[in-house]
């Protein structure tokens, strides 16, 4: 990429750099600039989703097996790992950074981690994906510390089938995490809901009366193929967006929006419920590959650049190998552009899935 004229220009011998995982490093020299990350297929960067840690204290089915091996954590980046990583992010142009986990409340002095990222010029959006269980003693220090918005995992409103989904969780503590939510004040508090066919299919206009009831956002998504779960096929609970909007046409009138959160969110709204809409993250049956505008940070320092392929680049190692060199960084960072690839390849008529779990991904 070339340089604008009032921007810093800095070259490294790219080969030179042992940070990449799974391919072979690019060739010869790329140019660090203030402009936005571009990768390959022209696609700009400015959303970055950062793992803070695979811990989380739910076992959802979706998401990991019921025993689980975490990540010593020792592994893991530091807080301030992270916060040198979101910087430099920033200043190649990113301005939305999504924190997730594992669950990210559970980690150690993570209210810190925020208030640091609320600090960074140039950051429009900070976001905070968690399943809720925290957020009744977080919600009010997160939103003083920066956070815009938070997504809440809700796939079902039955304390029966939210054991069974979760494994291990409490509905009545999500509820009141998403109470406190709403009474913090953030800009927007939208659910999230994985709906598995035989799982909780039949529970999808409830769920959107309850978002409704609140005047709050809700995002219906296909399971991904990430991970041995121990629990089912992805195939078999396949429930694809078009059912669920079959479903919902039964009671209430759906039409699409142009509206876009810069996530891969397909937005629609309701006709005389202005406070909700509703979202379709759809990997299976809409592809959202070609606009594709984000990378994803795992707790232990993967850069990785497709949700669906294992494509990445080791930023620990950068950090920790050169620490404090912020336009070593900011070039593995630009280097890693060139091998994002077009997009996922996940298929339901294939048995095979990727070993990485979501917990060790991030949303």
């Amino acid at each position: 990429m070339a340089a604008p004229s009032n921007s810093f220009t800095t070259v490294v011998p790219v080969a030179s750099i042992p940070y990449y995982r799974g391919f072979d490093s690019p060739t010869g020299s790329l140019t660090v600039t203030e402009s936005s990350l571009v990768d390959r297929f022209g696609r700009s960067i400015h959303y970055l989703r950062i793992s803070v840690t695979d811990r989380c204290d739910f076992r959802c089915v979706y998401c990991m097996s019921e025993d689980m091996t975490f990540l010593p954590r020792e592994q893991l980046l530091t807080l301030e790992e992270i916060d040198q990583i979101a910087a430099a992010f920033i200043e190649l142009g990113v301005d939305r950074i999504r924190i997730t986990g594992g669950e990210p409340l559970v980690r150690r002095n993570i209210v810190e981690l925020f208030r640091e990222l609320g600090r960074h010029d140039g950051l429009r959006d900070l976001t905070l994906t968690t399943n809720g269980s925290q957020l009744a003693r977080y919600a009010r220090d997160l939103r003083e510390a920066g956070v815009t918005r938070v997504n809440i995992s809700l796939d079902t409103l039955r304390v029966d089938r939210f054991k069974a989904m979760t494994r291990v969780g409490d509905l009545g503590k999500t509820l009141q995490g998403i109470d406190a939510a709403i009474e913090a004040g953030f800009e927007r508090v939208k659910l999230n809901s994985v709906i598995l066919k035989g799982h909780n299919h039949d529970e999808v206009v409830d769920l959107v009366d309850f978002a409704v009831e609140r005047g709050i956002d809700i995002s219906f998504i296909e399971e991904m193929p990430l991970g041995d779960n121990g629990d089912h096929s992805v195939a078999d609970v396949h429930y694809s967006s078009q059912q669920i909007r079959e479903q919902l046409a039964e009671r209430y009138s759906v039409q699409p929006s142009a509206e876009r959160t810069g996530g891969p969110a397909r937005y629609w709204r309701i006709d005389g419920y202005p406070g909700t809409r509703i979202g379709f993250i759809s990997p299976h049956s809409h592809n959202f590959c070609d606009d594709c505008n984000r990378v994803r940070l795992t707790s232990e320092g993967l850069l990785l650049l497709c949700l669906g392929q294992e494509h990445s680049v080791d930023l620990r190692h950068v950090v920790r190998a050169w620490p404090g060199d912020r336009e070593r960084l900011k070039q593995a960072i630009v280097d890693a552009m060139q091998i994002k690839p077009k997009g996922h390849e996940f298929d339901l008529k294939s048995n095979e899935v990727l070993v990485r779990h979501m917990n060790m991904t991030g949303g």
